[in-house]
Parts: C-alpha cells; sequence; structure tokens
C-alpha cells in the first residue's frame, strides 16, 4: 500500500478533537444519570400490581429495546416536534433520546435487581413496622442498586459509543470532529484510528471495572 502515515493531523487539531470527547462524555453522561432514575420508575411500573401500569411499562421497555437507536433518534428529533408543536435543538434530541432508549434497559435491570431481594428482608421490615415506602427505599432500592452495578457500568459504556449516532445531527461530539477534520485533512485514517483508540481508552477501563465488581460481588 502506498501510502504515507501523517499523524500531524491529529497532533494540530487535538484541542479541536478533545472538544468533541468532552461533549461525547456531557451527552453520555447526562443520559445516564437521567435514565438511572426514570429507570425505577419503569421497573416500579412494571411490577406494579395495577395491570394498565404495569403494561403501559412493558409495552414502553419492548418499544424501546426493539427497535433501533437511530430510528428512535430520529424519531425524537422530527417527529416529535410536531407532535408536540416545540422546538427540539439537535443537543437535546440526543440526551433525551439516549435517555429513553437507556431508560427501557436500565428498568428491566431495576425490575430484576428489586425482584432478587429476599422476600424476608421486606418481611421483617413489616415486623419492624416499617412502611412499603420505607422499605423500599431504605431496604429493597439499596440492595437492588448494588445487585445491579455491574449491568449499569455495561449500560454506560453503550451509551458512550451510542453517542457517537448524535453526528447524524451535527452534534459536535467526538464522531461528528472526526468527520468533519477528516474531509478538511484528508486523513481519515489517522484521524478516526485515533478517535477508535479515545474510544477504547474511555470504555476499557469501565468494561475492567464491572468484571471486577462482577468477582467481588460473586465472592460476596
Amino acid at each position: 500500500m502506498d501510502y504515507t502515515f501523517r499523524f500531524d493531523a491529529v497532533y494540530n487539531n487535538l484541542p479541536f478533537l478533545l472538544e468533541g470527547l468532552y461533549l461525547t462524555l456531557l451527552i453520555s453522561g447526562l443520559a445516564l444519570a437521567f435514565s438511572m432514575v426514570l429507570g425505577v420508575l419503569v421497573a416500579l411500573g412494571r411490577l406494579s400490581k395495577w395491570r394498565a401500569l404495569s403494561a403501559a411499562s412493558a409495552t414502553y421497555i419492548e418499544v424501546f429495546r426493539d427497535t433501533p437507536m437511530l430510528v428512535q433518534l430520529f424519531w425524537v428529533y422530527y417527529v416529535l416536534p410536531i407532535l408536540l408543536g416545540i422546538r427540539i435543538d439537535a443537543l437535546t434530541a440526543a440526551i433525551l433520546g439516549l435517555t429513553l432508549h437507556s431508560t427501557a434497559f436500565l428498568g428491566e435491570i431495576y425490575r430484576a435487581g428489586i425482584q432478587t431481594v429476599p422476600a424476608g428482608h421486606t418481611e421483617a421490615a413489616k415486623v419492624l413496622g416499617l412502611s412499603k415506602q420505607a422499605t423500599f427505599i431504605r431496604i429493597v432500592l439499596p440492595q437492588a442498586v448494588r445487585n445491579v452495578l455491574p449491568p449499569l457500568v455495561n449500560n454506560f459504556v453503550d451509551l458512550i459509543k451510542l453517542s457517537s449516532l448524535a453526528s447524524v445531527f451535527a452534534v459536535s461530539e467526538i464522531t461528528r470532529k472526526a468527520t468533519e477534520l477528516s474531509a478538511s485533512t484528508f486523513r481519515p485514517i489517522e484521524i478516526f484510528t485515533f478517535v477508535a483508540l479515545l474510544y477504547f481508552l474511555i470504555c476499557w477501563p469501565l468494561s475492567l471495572s464491572m468484571r471486577v465488581l462482577e468477582r467481588r460481588m460473586s465472592r460476596a
């Protein structure tokens, strides 16, 4: 292959690319934070004895788990503003789309975590006179969160990678920055290799931490 590698295209534009990396982490972090809260509500709805609420939560989960992430982002960016009569900028649409997607998965993760809490613990709380709300907050939720930590970390890794889809809306995260830089420097090999390395250096430690958590929990 008659090709001369020139990584100066990366070095000379490093601040430009790192700006995109910051936005990537911001989008992923906000989506995770929002979905962690909303996921609890979806999980409680899924476990509700009220059939309508349980069915609505189950439908939400299946819709977002069984449709492509890119289609969901297009729906949020193009369809939702028409239905609601509002204007949604690209960054907000990306965060909202990722949040809705992640919430569906976290809802199922939380549900599984809640159901693994031994029934004897909740029965003991009743004996002690704790209300249902206090039992859930002080007894069930802490154990459930501990049980779901590994898949929670895995979900964050997925969000970081999925945030690259926001580039289709011209959101200036790192994939979009790399695309623009590649078009101006004609150095796609060097630039996208560097971007792939950045993704790896962020996601790999998170994946390792997930494995460490799983091993420690299995010992416990």
